[in-house]
């Protein structure tokens, strides 16, 4: 097991969350708690390590394009003229996932704040059928949409972390 059942932060023994928007919630928070699990205990240069030639994915790079992600989520929901890339180019947040502990520090403090601010627009539109941002979606598929990118991610950081240490499970 990767940590004791009775040490999980997303060990919920109680019944699951009622209603859609909760279940949402949980599910997100419990995606975004694993990808730090599958950080944890590395140093700068193990987060940073890539997986195979050619690729550029490494489990720092996963965090500062999740960080990336999300403000293209605000930017995609919030009206108005949209923030800048964090990162510069298309691949900016792979590429600059380099082996040092600022850039480390940086990428996680991004995804704090990115995460708050994005977690903070979702929560102007509680209504799963209302219809907003630029293609005019239901917020619910924006959710769904959301809660798959960081499940599709952290099935990368599990493999991402198994070719740094070896470690492997839930």
């Amino acid at each position: 097991m990767w940590v004791d059942p009775d040490d999980d932060p997303r060990n919920t023994d109680g019944p699951m969350a009622d209603g859609e928007l909760a279940t949402f919630v949980e599910y997100l928070t419990n995606y975004r708690l694993t990808l730090r699990m599958k950080c944890d205990g590395l140093t700068a240069e193990q987060l940073a390590t890539r997986s195979v030639p050619p690729s550029t994915m490494s489990l720092l790079g996963l965090v500062r394009h999740l960080a990336e992600v999300e403000r293209d989520w605000r930017n995609w929901i919030v009206p108005g003229e949209p923030a800048a890339k964090l990162y510069g180019d298309p691949d900016g947040d792979f590429e600059g996932a380099l082996p040092e502990q600022s850039v480390v520090d940086g990428a996680f403090a991004d995804l704090e704040r990115e995460q708050a601010a994005t977690d903070a627009a979702f929560a102007a539109h509680p209504d799963m059928s209302a219809r907003i941002g630029r293609d005019n979606d239901p917020v619910r598929s924006l959710w769904v949409h959301r809660i798959e990118e960081y499940a599709r991610h952290c099935g990368h950081a599990d493999l991402l972390r198994e070719r740094v240490d070896g470690r492997t499970g839930q």
